[in-house]
């Protein structure tokens, strides 16, 4: 009887021993980690780096270092309802020709929902970036199901793309690593102009100068 029951808890105890075993490697083979690059964009779900991790440059500095032609790339997943060419028929989105720099809801006969004719303002640079971003959080209420381009350069690459077709635009200048606001720059002038100030005191305003003659003249007198 012994041995039987030892038998069993003989087997009992390698088998919870496997069984923590395979738990270990499969842990390490089927582990749950962010996959480097996301397969799409999915509203609300950031990047690897954003968010949590650096800030997002402003869009001066990331469309200082765009490239057009990535962005034309970028933009195939706007074609099947976008077209960007000069004259080019709406479609289920409006033509995006010459749109940088245009209000909002330029174009002609095409239907833009309410709530994107009620934004102010225009197709700025900034206004791009933040309608790339999440189309319904820039405009809540909009009739665009597009979730979005996540990884900010994208975003910055297609605004290039656009700006390269029939606006033309000068970008905005990004400004140089390193350079100080212009307030700070204007304090270091005084303060270098400072330097080349005599260090002889000047009269009081009302008293007239010294005149190295008559105070002479003025000490003979005295004596």
């Amino acid at each position: 009887m012994d041995d039987r029951f030892n038998t069993i808890a003989g087997w009992a105890l390698a088998g919870g021993i496997a069984a923590l075993g395979l738990s270990i490697v499969s842990g390490m083979v089927f582990h749950a980690e962010r996959p480097e690059k996301m397969g799409y964009a999915i509203e609300g779900v950031e990047e690897a780096g954003e968010g949590g991790g650096a800030a997002v440059a402003p869009i001066a500095v990331r469309l200082a270092a765009a490239d057009v032609a990535k962005g034309a790339d970028v933009f195939k997943q706007c074609t099947a309802c976008h077209t960007i060419n000069s004259g080019g028929a709406s479609g289920i989105g409006p033509n995006l020709y010459a749109t940088v720099g245009k209000p909002h809801g330029h174009v002609a006969g095409f239907a833009y929902s309410d709530a994107l004719k009620g934004v102010p303002g225009t197709w700025t640079f900034d206004a791009l970036d933040a309608w790339l971003t999440s189309p319904r959080k820039y405009a809540p209420g909009t009739k665009m199901t597009f979730a979005g381009i996540a990884n900010p350069q994208d975003r910055a690459n297609v605004i290039a793309y656009l700006n390269s077709q029939g606006s033309n635009l000068p970008l905005p200048a990004a400004p140089a690593a390193g350079e100080e606001p212009a307030a700070d720059n204007a304090a270091e002038a005084n303060v270098a102009d400072t330097g080349n100030v005599s260090n002889e005191a000047t009269p009081a305003e009302g008293t007239p100068a010294k005149d190295p003659q008559a105070a002479v003249q003025a000490e003979k007198k005295g004596h």
